[in-house]
Formats: structure tokens, sequence, C-alpha cells
């Protein structure tokens, strides 16, 4: 399945208490829930909050759900991407230097 990163643009998102993340988290887990329902499979893998945005790493068969999950959640969904490889730290192996 295809994995996108969504850019979401939400001002003071970042000095947001706990409580307040928890609940973002639960409305986002029941919309998923009832999506998931519905035969449409869309994933939540994880989120990264920073001052006024947030990076979701969503695993979906299509951009069309992740909108549809943002809509349904009142969600902004300024930028998805998707993923098209990943490289890390073990993406050098094997190469001669």
């Amino acid at each position: 399945m295809p994995k996108y990163i969504i850019e979401r643009d939400i001002p003071g998102l970042g000095t947001l208490p706990q409580s307040d993340l928890q609940q973002i988290a639960a409305k986002s887990n029941t919309i998923l829930h009832c999506m998931q329902q519905k035969g449409q499979d869309v994933q939540w893998v994880q989120s990264y909050v920073t001052g006024d945005k947030m990076y979701c790493v969503y695993n979906a068969p299509n951009a069309e759900s992740i909108k549809m999950h943002a809509e349904q959640g009142g969600f902004p969904a300024n930028r998805i991407e998707e993923v098209k490889q990943i490289v890390d730290p073990t993406s050098a192996e094997g190469q001669k230097t």
C-alpha cells in the first residue's frame, strides 16, 4: 500500500496541551475506524508536531482516501505527497567508499 506524508497547517499546534492532542488523535482514530468498517483501508502510522504544523505519515490506497479522512475530521490537509522511496543510514550500506 502506498505511503503518504501529509502536511497540516495548524497555527499554535505546538503549544497545545497534551489533552488537546489526545482529543485530536481520538477523533482521527474514530474516523479511521468508521472508514475501515466501510472497506476503506487507511492507516495512520504517526505524526510529528512542530510549532504551527503537523506532519503525518499514512498508508492509504490513494490520496483521495486521505482527503476524505481530513474532511470528515475537520483536519486540514494542506499538502499530500506520496512517498516514492525511503532513505535512512542503512541506505549507504554496500557502497564502496
